[in-house]
């Protein structure tokens, strides 16, 4: 009975959060920061101009750990990367298996200095291995400017999701998740973070008994050390719970209206609500972010992954706050007026695509690659070929070895997140293949062993399985190599079989446009024609993003070049990157 009074009184409180003070209230829309942006962290810093800083998860993905920005809380602007050079963690490059890499950063500014603690995860190690879980710090006095941020500083801790605390005596504490086969729970040391020195390890608290208590982070207000985490595992069942301490070292005693924000047990279309933080505005407003999937309770469909979003979050004196639950349009405060323009190197979050390669550019900062890239792989106009961008084979394809690991030879990819629901991706490719299996393409990319692709792929003139309609392509044997259009995928989930089309005669030797559009929210087409007679465009097949919709991360619409393991040499020129967001579903 008490439990459901609190809970009661609760929702009541959240009906009413928006309180006459805070006049002229807003609605944002979630996510904040649509596609593969999971794990959030944000913080208010009033010295760099009233603006707001969010860090998010990155695992194998090339820069990483994103940094958006903001004024007003409902426009973000990529600002840069914190991992951004191969030397401030060369291990990323090792990382064995999908889900591997960098899992839940912590953000935060303390005088003058902006701090990232995270951990980098090899998920192909036993948990008891402390070689599986790299704790590292990064810190930067400028987080426009990629160079300011520092290489890793390692720390000891067989754990991950850590996150750094101030104490107000001056101490430094870092808490994080055990393993859970070692000992499950929140654990706690005092820490240097300029050297990674680290005290001893205690548990401070062991959650309310949901799957894998994690993601913790300390706020102190009004007399308590208030202790948030994520619980219940990362799918359905995820929710935030919270414990306080009149002491930083506890012990911690739960709140009873735990959790105080999950979707679990709803028809929410936003699900797997978990792993917060909180942080204040400058009129004193409290906001929460955390992750979110746009799945429905049915979980099937949700290409880009864990996403972010936020909340109003209500705090009283002396009680734990109230988080108003999370949907596609939430009633908040007020949101901040936004004075002046964010700088920074990336687009603004919902901005498309419309990029030509010209030459003397770089690649977009939002570009994005798995693991670190060979850059001389990559080149923008090159001798020759103005307003392309040269992509030279890797031997591995984009599935590589067994589906885990690149090797240092590399991917031959880069691409974008998919960051609306409904989308249109196209580019333009010249290639013109000789040895068998080389290959030049676009994909819907959400690890090496989830992607679903459609190329130009050098092949015995037997090979096909279907031909485009009103077309011809005579060949004499079936031993004459012959350009084809090919479709594969590979997921744990059921894909399509694969279609291979031999080339249209008429489009030997010209440049091809291909295309990837989401016109619904549960299916990809993938289209190829001549670029200069779009009216000729043939759709090769309409394929589920089930496939797609899997693990932690969010897809990645990009690129590739491979010879497929053989000896090929011949390059792909792509241009007109072309990526149009054409709706959001939200409900």
């Amino acid at each position: 009975m008490r439990r459901t009074l609190a809970a009661l009184f609760s929702s009541l409180v959240t009906c009413i959060s928006a309180t006459p003070k805070h006049a002229g209230n807003s609605t944002i829309s979630n996510p904040i920061l649509p596609g593969f942006h999971p794990d959030p962290s944000c913080i208010f810093v009033p010295e760099w101009d009233n603006t707001f800083f969010c860090a998010s998860s990155s695992f194998n993905a090339f820069p990483g750990i994103p940094i958006h920005a903001s004024k007003d809380l409902q426009t973000w602007k990529l600002i840069g990367h914190v991992l951004n050079r191969p030397e401030q963690l060369p291990k990323l490059a090792e990382t064995n298996r999908s889900t591997s890499g960098i899992w839940a950063p912590t953000i935060r500014y303390n005088k003058g200095t902006f701090w990232l603690v995270t951990t980098l995860v090899d998920d192909d190690l036993p948990q008891t291995d402390f070689s599986r879980w790299t704790n590292v710090i990064f810190k930067g006095k400028d987080p426009f400017n990629p160079a300011s941020w520092s290489n890793a500083v390692h720390f000891n801790f067989t754990g991950y999701d850590t996150s750094p605390y101030w104490d107000k005596d001056g101490k430094v504490y870092i808490t994080g998740a055990h393993a859970w086969q070692v000992s499950p729970g929140i654990h706690q040391a005092e820490a240097n973070l300029d050297t990674g020195e680290i005290g001893e390890w205690t548990n401070i608290w062991n959650g309310t008994g949901g799957l894998a208590p994690e993601g913790p982070h300390i706020y102190y207000k009004d007399g308590y050390y208030y202790l948030i985490a994520a619980e219940g595992g990362t799918g359905l069942e995820h929710m935030v719970t919270m414990a306080r301490s009149k002491s930083i070292h506890g012990p911690y005693e739960a709140n009873p209206s735990n959790p105080v924000l999950t979707n679990a047990n709803t028809t929410s279309y936003f699900q797997t609500v978990g792993h917060a933080d909180l942080f204040q505005d400058a009129e004193g407003n409290w906001w929460g972010v955390a992750l979110s999937t746009r799945s429905g309770p049915e979980y099937l469909y949700y290409p880009m992954g864990r996403e972010t979003v936020m909340t109003a979050v209500t705090w009283p004196k002396g009680a734990y706050p109230i988080w108003t639950p999370v949907s596609g349009e939430v009633s908040v405060w007020e949101t901040p007026d936004a004075h002046g323009e964010v700088k920074g190197a990336g687009p603004v979050i919902t901005e498309g695509d419309d990029i030509d390669f010209a030459p003397g550019s770089s690649l977009p900062a939002h570009f994005t690659y798995w693991r670190f890239p060979i850059p001389d792989s990559f080149t923008v106009s090159p001798p020759g070929h103005p307003n392309t961008l040269r992509l030279k084979p890797s031997v591995l394809n984009l599935t590589a070895l067994n589906g885990n690991y690149a090797g240092p030879t590399g991917q031959t990819f880069v691409g974008r997140r998919q960051q609306d629901t409904l989308f249109t991706y196209s580019v333009n490719l010249d290639f013109s293949p000789s040895v068998q299996e080389e290959e030049a393409g676009v994909t819907v990319f959400l690890t090496q062993n989830h992607h679903l692709d459609i190329g130009v792929v050098m092949l015995p003139a037997n090979s096909s399985t279907s031909a485009f309609p009103g077309t011809n392509r005579t060949t004499t044997t079936s031993t004459e190599l012959i350009p084809h259009i090919r479709f594969r995928g590979i997921s744990y989930i059921p894909v399509p079989d694969p279609v291979i089309v031999p080339l249209p005669t008429a489009w030997t030797n010209s440049t091809l446009r291909l295309e990837i559009k989401a016109s619904n929210m549960t299916h990809y087409s993938f289209s190829v024609g001549p670029a200069d007679a779009l009216s000729e465009t043939q759709t090769i097949l309409y394929a589920s993003n089930a496939a797609v919709s899997w693990g932690f991360t969010g897809t990645l619409l990009g690129i590739y070049c491979t010879s497929n393991g053989g000896p090929g040499k011949t390059e792909a020129y792509f241009s007109k990157w072309r990526y149009t967001g054409q709706g959001q579903y939200r409900s």
